[in-house]
């Protein structure tokens, strides 16, 4: 994992009452993070992503992902140094919990 995922699995993803799986192979693809309860992705995306060619390749990758039902999430990782508490809300909403349901 990378230093974004890490902080990010560890400093919330693990907290949530839901099974999380980290580097899960879903069809061709492995990705970032999968909540299987709520049928949800999440990907950190580094620079490279930002390229033309990666850009329509995650495109691609998620329309492909949206076919078995799975929701696919992005956040930067710039998100999670500059916003880390805004990631964490986001997904929250998401998956329907508050900050109160980690207690």
């Amino acid at each position: 994992m990378t230093p974004e995922e890490k902080h990010l699995y560890y400093d919330f993803l693990k907290r949530l009452p839901f099974t999380v799986r980290r580097q899960k192979n879903i069809g061709n693809f492995i990705v970032d993070f999968y909540i299987p309860k709520k049928q949800l992705i999440i990907e950190l995306d580094g620079s490279q992503h930002f390229e033309p060619e990666h850009k329509l390749a995650d495109e691609k990758r998620d329309q492909e992902l949206s076919k078995l039902n799975i929701t696919v999430v992005r956040y930067t990782n710039k998100n999670i140094h500059e916003s880390f508490q805004g990631v964490c809300d986001d997904i929250l909403n998401k998956i329907g919990l508050t900050w109160d349901d980690l207690k």
